[in-house]
């Protein structure tokens, strides 16, 4: 018998079973990008999450609502338009197709509703109305603002308590709010910015009201599943809440599941940095299932760190697996093969994937041990339909293996293979001298050049592409070198 499908909620920071409006019917709504500019890593670690999710309720449950937004309209949009000389539109449709794109190159299925903030300013002004004549929002000088001492709740999500967030408010600059806690639903709109008629002048929604105007006309007053990032518990997802409950008088969303955050080599991605990468480069640098194997090779709720180690390692476990594959290409997969029942309770157990990475290898290890026909026959479809579950090893071997394959490199200069072996012996000294974050970066400044490092009794060597069998466990997460 199996078990039910469990979620870690941030609403009630434990883990429970999944509770459903409906039997056997779940209604997902994932917060999706601000199109201004192009996906990065960070932003396509929650697009694979819950593609990861919706793969695993649609496989337990008879009919799932899967809704993932667009925020079309927004400041840094109008700030690209103008500075680009082009209707919002024309910024907007150029970025939905550019993620459309990476997305579906890391084997992220399309949602079935893709709801977009422009054409749902109706539901918008629906839902304002009906806060303002609940007594939970009011107009003051064209804005329409939210009351948040009206709903007492407001702080549950976060954790946090309005009278500590207003003793650590700082002067506020709108004075025209009531309390400083108070948020924007409606906005007024300059002539040159995009705006649409309102009963409070011509405007433009604010940020948290969109998605629960969309959610409202999408999948109905009480949701069962509410994800997104971990930065958008506070404000945003709290914001929502309040929002959704003062116009219904029902509540909202039953579990809240948030993914944490991506550091690459250690630190926050931003611009100064120079250190933000974007799915469409990486993706010359790697085939899109190594990607999303290594967006899913750590559990959701805990930080991943992106690098170089982390995607040579994705590679090589993905061509392992490929290489079994293909040694089987001959054989149909057996018919009417399940799910491996291991994998299907690890990832119902709050998307446990390590465990159900752990139990493919498994899988991969009985096919390649596997005797007879009928043997292979059955561990091969096994091994497909279980890797299915989290959106891998579905391309055929030959094409897969030819993309992971590190690419040909022209005859080294002798200057070149000294350079290498420098960075080498220099790794080994720093190992040494137990400098491990220095032996980190010149082991990953390796890795990039397309060579990994074997230890042997005799000393440190490097080998083209990679090496087989995996190198040994390291405590990477500590700063300790492999």
């Amino acid at each position: 018998m199996t078990s039910p499908l469990h979620l870690h909620n941030t609403l009630t920071r434990q883990k429970e079973p999944l509770r459903t409006e409906q039997p056997d019917r779940v209604t997902l709504y994932v917060c999706g990008p601000t199109v201004y500019n192009f996906a990065h890593i960070g932003n396509a670690r929650p697009a694979v999450v819950f593609d990861l999710l919706a793969r695993v309720l649609r496989h337990e449950y008879q009919n799932v609502v899967y809704a993932r937004n667009f925020t079309d309209v927004d400041d840094k949009i109008n700030a690209a338009a103008v500075a680009a000389g082009v209707p919002i539109v024309a910024i907007t449709e150029r970025f939905i197709d550019a993620y459309h794109a990476d997305m579906s190159a890391l084997g992220v299925a399309s949602p079935d509703l893709e709801p977009r903030v422009t054409d749902h300013i109706p539901d918008i002004i629906e839902l304002i109305e009906q806060l303002i004549a609940r007594g939970h929002a009011y107009t003051v000088q064209g804005h329409v603002l939210f009351h948040v001492p009206s709903y007492p709740a407001y702080g549950q999500l976060s954790g946090r308590q309005p009278n500590d967030m207003m003793a650590g408010a700082r002067v506020e600059v709108a004075p025209y709010k009531r309390s400083p806690l108070d948020f924007v639903l409606w906005k007024p709109s300059t002539a040159d910015l995009p705006g649409w008629a309102s009963p409070w002048g011509r405007g433009r929604p604010g940020w948290h009201v969109e998605c629960s105007a969309m959610i409202g006309r999408h999948l109905g007053h009480t949701i069962d599943i509410h994800g997104g990032g971990q930065d958008l518990i506070f404000p945003h997802h709290e914001n929502e809440i309040a929002q959704g409950t003062c116009a219904h008088g029902a509540p909202y969303c039953h579990t809240w599941v948030h993914n944490s955050f991506i550091t690459v080599d250690g630190q926050k991605m931003s611009k100064s940095l120079g250190n933000v990468l974007l799915v469409r480069d990486l993706l010359t640098q790697a085939p899109g299932e190594a990607i999303r194997f290594a967006l899913l090779s750590t559990h959701y709720r805990r930080p991943m760190d992106w690098n170089a180690k982390r995607m040579h390692d994705a590679v090589q476990t993905l061509t392992r697996f490929y290489t079994s594959l293909s040694n089987v290409s001959s054989i149909t997969p057996a018919a009417d093969v399940a799910v491996d029942h291991q994998v299907l309770e690890s990832l119902k157990n709050d998307l446990g994937v390590t465990e159900a990475l752990a139990r493919l290898h498994v899988l991969r290890a009985d096919l390649d041990r596997a005797q007879t026909q009928d043997e292979r026959a059955l561990c091969k479809a096994r091994l497909i339909n279980s890797a299915g579950l989290l959106g891998l090893l579905q391309q055929a071997p030959a094409a897969a293996l030819e993309a992971l394959a590190p690419p040909a490199r022209a005859e080294q200069s002798p200057a070149h293979r000294q350079h290498l072996h420098a960075l080498l012996q220099a790794r080994d000294q720093a190992r040494a001298a137990r400098d491990f974050n220095k032996a980190d970066t010149l082991r990953d400044e390796l890795l990039a050049a397309g060579y990994s490092i074997e230890d042997t009794r005799e000393g440190s060597r490097l080998r083209p592409g990679g090496f087989d069998p995996v190198p040994p466990k390291c405590n990477n997460d500590k700063g300790h070198s492999c």
